[in-house]
């Protein structure tokens, strides 16, 4: 009954008997010296519900809320009040996994409204029912090319793909024995002749690029399809998923295999999740898709119902041989970003990719006007750009954070600057403001 209260010191014999020791500090022998905390811990008094309150209002006072203008993959969008009110519905905010679809209808229905909102917005055929984040749905698609390739080991990456993505992908490589090699960049975009040289030489199951780019250019990628499915490899896109209200989607490209996170479909930032990725394919590919799939059918009684459909036994009871071991999904956040875009609807989520595109492209030209930054490269982009900096990176990004501005991401000596329909005309004629002093 009071399963949260703490240990009674007969509990904690008892626990330490069990394991074969007599002591806690026997427990804990184990453990260095160099690392093991031996002060006091800075806990307060016990205190009242107002206290309580009290307390937590001037912990929280001590931030320093900034005005952000930085991007590369997490971006602070508009969340519609309604959504954290349902979301925290007991019902809701406490399912985990609907293994009995007798008692699980809620929330097969919902995945499956996800998985229908997320093909459409992709352009593609099938979508799961949702990955942890971007960057692991991204490796689990380049797995998932390795798998459809038999073979083939060696999967190609753009070096304009987001680092933080590229380094997780190299991770799970490592471990699968992929051969990951680099398509170098040039002028900020990928080179189509150095794809070509690469796919020639052969071996290759997966090619993978990302749009926008990790410098926010909306890249090109007009044939890259036909090159790499002449050499029987798949084409893997990476993207925003918010930016597809507006661009070509991955299944207007050709794209065998869409991934990316679903965070910019109004997920708060919160210090970097939980997200929630996507991971979309076409039809001949399903049955190579990593975790969940939901689909509609009919009961004994001829009514609509929802079920977990099509996974390959080898998830669960031959998983050695299994393409990937995921069995869980993001399925709160899955529910988030349905919400997001139920609420919307098709208008409202393309007008708040207009409006970030719009607002970058006002603040990329006014501080080109300053006469201090350049464009790193004279490419089109969406809602996000790299400039260079003539005078200190670092004296100026200081000085963003004293007037409370999130000033875009440091790279190399430039800033990647990105904004979003929050922006305000005020806040970013702020950010132009500091930047020419």
């Amino acid at each position: 009954m009071y399963k949260y209260f703490p240990h009674t010191d007969d509990d904690l014999q008892q626990m330490l008997q069990r394991v074969g020791v007599k002591t806690l500090d026997d427990l804990y022998a184990e453990v260095p010296e160099s690392i093991r905390f031996r002060g006091e811990y800075q806990l307060p008094e016990e205190m009242s519900e107002l206290e309580v309150r009290q307390l937590f209002d001037q912990l929280g006072s001590q931030n320093t809320p900034l005005v952000c203008f930085a991007g590369a993959g997490v971006y602070d969008h508009y969340t519609p009040a309604v959504i954290p009110q349902l979301l925290q519905r007991s019902e809701l905010l406490t399912s985990y996994t609907p293994y009995q679809a007798e008692i699980s209808q809620g929330t097969l229905h919902y995945i499956f409204e996800y998985q229908s909102m997320m093909a459409e917005l992709t352009g593609m055929d099938i979508s799961n029912a949702s990955m942890y984040d971007g960057s692991t749905a991204t490796a689990e698609a380049v797995m998932m090319a390795v798998a459809a390739g038999k073979k083939q080991r060696r999967v190609l990456v753009s070096e304009t793909v987001d680092p933080k993505v590229l380094e997780v992908v190299k991770t799970y490589a490592h471990f699968q024995d992929i051969d990951l090699q680099m398509i170098p960049a040039k002028d900020g975009v990928t080179s189509r002749a150095a794809l070509e040289a690469q796919l020639a030489g052969g071996g290759v199951a997966g090619v993978l690029v990302q749009q926008p780019n990790y410098y926010g250019i909306v890249e090109d990628y007009s044939g890259f399809a036909d090159a790499i499915h002449a050499q029987k490899a798949l084409f893997l896109m990476n993207g925003v998923a918010a930016d597809l209200a507006v661009l070509k989607t991955p299944g207007e490209w050709g794209a065998d295999i869409a991934v990316g996170d679903g965070q910019s479909l109004g997920i708060p930032m919160q210090f970097g999740g939980p997200y929630v990725g996507y991971l979309c394919c076409t039809e001949k590919l399903i049955r190579k898709m990593p975790g969940r799939i939901v689909g509609k059918t009919v009961d004994n009684r001829g009514q609509r119902a929802f079920v977990l459909t099509l996974q390959a036994r080898e998830q669960h009871i031959r998983r050695q041989k299994a393409t990937s071991n995921i069995c869980s999904n993001q399925s709160l956040m899955a529910l988030f970003v349905t919400m997001y875009m139920s609420l919307m609807g098709r208008q409202g989520v393309k007008e708040a990719a207009e409006l970030s595109y719009a607002g970058a492209h006002y603040l990329c030209d006014a501080l080109l006007k300053t006469g201090r930054f350049k464009l790193v490269y004279d490419q089109p982009f969406f809602n996000e750009f790299l400039v260079s900096y003539d005078g200190e990176a670092d004296t100026l990004y200081e000085r963003f954070i004293k007037a409370g501005v999130l000033g875009g991401i440091r790279v190399g000596d430039g800033f990647l600057f990105a904004v979003t329909e929050k922006r305000t005309k005020e806040e970013i004629d702020n950010l132009v403001k500091i930047a020419a002093l």
